[in-house]
């Protein structure tokens, strides 16, 4: 049998994209690609401010920099294609590339979603059991949290880009998006795909009802926590910690409910790729801008890191 990865160039997807070549499509892909480049360099500088300052050496700092190598990887699965196909005219993409795109998209959603989730929980050990918090969130637990949402992100990813790539395609195979996004794909499909869909749509309600159990549990306890602190300082200072994860939260789950969790006769193309650039341009811009512009000791390491840049000059 012949296998997917073998596919001949005949077998090429056309995407047809989100924007033309009017003015105003003009003006909005500059704005889109002006987000990605934003979206790569807050994401590298905050990951070698975590490395590079020893203050910065927490569990929730290596969370954070986990994520943000997720949201670096997530701009780059999509973003880079569809300017390449925009610039020079050509929709293409290859059968091989197409698998790439799906199998590396459902990856870093799943593996980010369940990641959110599980820094809950090391919010909730820091505020409500911070004499404990060394010990139930050493260097072994974290390790484990973190490959544990990489490991389910990647199996998840891979069998859903294997079984999608199996099934036959005829026909002009148009996909309606800007990148090869799953239920777009599917509709080209010469078989029949319900079984398969109903049991994504399952897959998906899993993947993000899981960790949003652990986000709502881990919050209700911090509250019950900060409620009974007697200090007005203390409460402040615990909730101001919270407020950056919960902001992220906000917009992964919102636009990913929006995303996936919508009933078919709701879906429109024009809105999902709309909200697609959203989720995987925009998403990733704001989450170190939220961590970094509400976290005195992030903002304190780039100020470190600009100082000596001035005195390496200087000299």
């Amino acid at each position: 049998m012949e296998t997917w990865l073998n596919r001949s160039s005949t077998d090429d997807f056309v995407l047809l994209g989100i924007f033309s070549h009017s003015s105003a499509d003009l003006v909005l892909f500059s704005v889109v690609m002006a987000v990605f480049i934003a979206a790569l360099c807050g994401n590298v500088l905050l990951i070698i401010l975590i490395y590079i300052d020893p203050r910065l050496h927490t569990p929730m700092y290596f969370f954070l920099s986990q994520l943000s190598m997720m949201d670096l990887m997530l701009v780059c699965t999509n973003v880079p294609k569809m300017a390449v196909n925009f610039l020079s005219g050509r929709q293409s993409i290859s059968f091989v590339g197409c698998g790439v795109q799906i199998g590396l998209f459902i990856t870093l959603v799943g593996s980010e979603g369940l990641l959110l989730g599980l820094m809950a929980y090391d919010r909730y050990v820091a505020i409500s059991l911070p004499l404990r918090y060394p010990i139930l969130m050493n260097q072994r637990v974290c390790l484990q949290i973190v490959g544990g949402s990489w490991a389910f992100g990647t199996i998840d990813g891979l069998m859903q880009m294997v079984v999608v790539m199996t099934f036959p395609y005829c026909g002009l195979r148009e996909v309606n998006h800007f990148f090869c996004e799953m239920t777009s794909v599917l509709k080209l499909a010469c078989a029949d795909t319900s079984l398969f869909e109903n049991l994504v749509f399952a897959c998906c309600v899993l993947m993000l009802f899981l960790p949003f159990s652990i986000i709502v549990a881990s919050y209700a306890r911090i509250l019950g926590t900060v409620l009974s602190m007697c200090s007005t300082q203390a409460r402040k200072k615990a909730l101001t910690t919270c407020f950056s994860h919960l902001g992220v939260v906000s917009l992964f789950y919102g636009a990913a409910m929006f995303t996936y969790l919508r009933p078919k006769h709701y879906r429109v193309p024009s809105h999902d790729k709309v909200v697609s650039i959203f989720y995987t341009v925009l998403t990733p811009t704001l989450n170190p801008l939220i961590y970094s512009l509400r976290n005195r000791d992030v903002m304190g390491a780039l100020s470190k890191v600009l100082s000596r840049c001035r005195i390496g000059s200087q000299h």
